[in-house]
């Protein structure tokens, strides 16, 4: 496969941009490219922009007919649409006349798109999973005030192009050149989800699967170790609740005989595409072996309800929890029984569309209103625009039915801002600790308070492994956009003279954590003995969901805007280098930047640990 190294660009306002990279005869890449933040989603929290990946096989046999369609593969969003517009016309042939669009998954913004590609090729045709159609034909006529195309008409008015379903997979040959398999790949998040194989490439264009938010040019990522961060990332965010049927696509997909992988967003993978797969499958392996499982049932119309689906599984599955996601739009009822029935919780979740909850929705409530057990916790979310009857609806109907929430309902206008986000991320962990802690209680008394692992002599020797008291502190951006943490940390070691670096281990359950990632910075407050008990009483209380971990406290600045705790002994500026996973903490390692000694006569406070069992 060709990397070449000039691309066709077409840059547009916002640093928006759309590149063409040809990758075979017939065969282009038409990627949009994105800088910045695209939006408060929680998969994009580690700000390194994203690009949107379209691939676009045309005809390059003369002697074919004018007829020949070309054929695009996973449209992008409409925040592309005019530059994509010109990059798709530059790359077409001028006899092309017909264009088929093999639409790899479903949601508004995309729709958009496609109303607006409508406007310029009149003869398209839409390939869509079955899923996928009955959400196209629902949002193609959504009367919205935004919906409406750069030139003021009223796209939900414009005919419905013509729609080719896929009920099961098929082959597509294209213009005698390539035979494109189309795989249906259904989820709860992506219920319209379509991916596509070529054969004689050994192509797999899987659209979400194997995504990554990075913003890059290079076609291909230049090794697994460059990407594996930000493909976790997304992983954790995205695919974890879904973690049984993911496994089950990423089973199918190994009987294909793939040699590269080129996601909807990010870099493609040409060498190490294997290891990919195999990672997925550890990943998940993961959240099977969790003790406790809590179902989540949605809904949602625009995408904000599952975001605010996607932040509280994430913040769940941080404390050791399996999620099961189920869209209730598309799950059978005897599977949504089942899940109901093994969950140890249950959350649920529900746009509000013209005053009302949709018909699944009430449908599932009726369905966990007959089959849950009233001693497990529940939750509800939801989003609304002007009014929140179907929250109402959830939160009367099973208060009436004698459940107990797990936490207060969420009603979100809209969709989630980054510190909204955040917040429903500490919800989340805040339920998933007390679902542990009363686990654990019920242990005890099963086993009369014993407690082995305490007792173990290799854990009593582990405990006398002595820590320095720090705080960290933690601030990322600025203004109302600002989100900061803090945590009291004594597994710290410095682990390099040059450059000079430190090591911190952090539980994955830790708010903190989400603003530790690679690039990320914070500074390290090393306590003084004597005087570390008011810092310590600061931070290790229990903080409400995104709640100010530094109300009440005077803080500096460090030279980068890190927080400084002025009652350290010392602090120390730095930034995160690598992550490592170990258990059920990461292994931080960071480069020092800057530092200070604020009291020479001072000595480190020191943690004393009478076992390795706990902190």
């Amino acid at each position: 496969m060709e990397n070449p190294s000039r691309y066709t660009s077409f840059k547009g306002k916002d640093d928006l941009e759309i590149i063409t990279i040809p990758i075979e005869p017939g065969l282009v890449s038409l990627r949009g490219l994105s800088p910045k933040r695209l939006r408060f989603e929680l998969e994009y929290a580690l700000e390194r922009g994203s690009t949107d990946n379209s691939f676009l096989f045309t005809i390059e046999n003369s002697s074919l007919e004018e007829s020949q369609a070309a054929v695009l593969v996973h449209p992008p969003g409409a925040i592309y649409t005019k530059l994509f517009l010109s990059a798709l016309n530059h790359a077409l042939p001028k006899k092309c006349k017909n264009l088929r669009v093999i639409v790899g998954h479903v949601n508004p913004n995309r729709v958009k798109f496609l109303q607006e590609l409508t406007q310029t090729y009149k003869n398209i045709e839409l390939i869509t999973s079955n899923p996928g159609a009955k959400l196209i034909k629902e949002l193609w006529t959504l009367r919205k005030p935004s919906n409406k195309s750069e030139e003021g008409i009223n796209l939900s008015q414009l005919p419905l192009p013509s729609l080719t379903i896929v009920r099961q997979e098929q082959e597509l040959i294209v213009n005698e050149n390539y035979r494109l398999k189309l795989i249906p790949t259904p989820t709860p998040r992506w219920p319209g989800g379509l991916i596509v194989f070529e054969k004689e490439l050994g192509l797999l264009m899987s659209d979400k699967l194997f995504a990554a938010h990075i913003c890059t040019s290079q076609w291909a990522e230049s090794n697994r170790i460059s990407t594996e961060e930000e493909r976790r990332h997304f992983y954790d965010c995205l695919m974890a609740p879904m973690e049984s049927q993911v496994a089950t696509i990423v089973e199918r997909l190994e009987e294909l005989e793939i040699k590269r992988i080129a996601p909807g967003h990010g870099p493609a993978i040409e060498t190490s595409w294997r290891s990919l797969l195999n990672d997925y499958r550890r990943w998940g392996e993961g959240q099977q072996k969790a003790l406790l499982k809590v179902v989540l049932i949605f809904a949602s119309a625009y995408g904000n309800t599952a975001a605010i689906a996607d932040a509280l599984a994430n913040g769940i599955s941080r404390a050791g929890i399996r999620i099961e996601s189920l869209n209730c739009e598309f799950t059978p009822v005897e599977e949504l029984i089942k899940a109901i029935r093994e969950a140890d919780a249950y959350l649920i979740g529900s746009p509000t569309l013209g005053g009302h909850a949709p018909t699944p929705i009430v449908s599932s409530l009726g369905t966990l209103l007959a089959e849950g057990d009233r001693e497990k916790p529940v939750g509800i979310f939801g989003s609304y625009g002007w009014s929140g009857e179907a929250l109402e609806l959830l939160e009367n109907k099973l208060r009436d039915g004698g459940f107990k929430f797990g936490f207060q309902p969420i009603k979100i206008k809209f969709s989630p801002d980054a510190g909204m986000i955040k917040t429903l991320e500490e919800t989340g962990t805040i339920f998933g600790r007390k679902l542990l802690n009363s686990r654990k209680t019920q242990q005890r008394r099963a086993t009369s308070g014993m407690n082995t692992s305490r007792s173990d002599p290799a854990t009593l020797a582990l405990g006398r492994i002595l820590g320095s008291l720090c705080v960290l502190t933690t601030r990322k951006r600025a203004g109302d956009a600002a989100l900061s943490g803090a945590m009291v940390a004594s597994w710290v070691s410095q682990a390099s003279f040059t450059p000079p670096g430190l090591s911190i281990a952090i539980a994955k359950d830790r708010a903190v954590e989400a603003l530790l990632h690679c690039g990320d910075e914070f500074t390290l407050n090393v306590l003084a003995a004597g005087r570390q008990s008011e810092l310590m009483r600061q931070f290790l209380q229990p903080f409400p969901a995104g709640a100010d971990r530094f109300a009440g406290l005077k803080v500096d600045d460090s030279p980068g805007g890190q927080p400084i705790l002025p009652e350290a002994l010392a602090w120390l500026e730095a930034n995160v280098k690598q992550r490592m996973e170990c258990g059920d903490h990461w292994l931080i390692y960071a480069e020092v930047k800057n530092g200070k000694v604020i009291d020479s006569e001072g000595v480190t406070a020191v943690h004393h640990r009478r076992t390795g069992a706990n902190y």
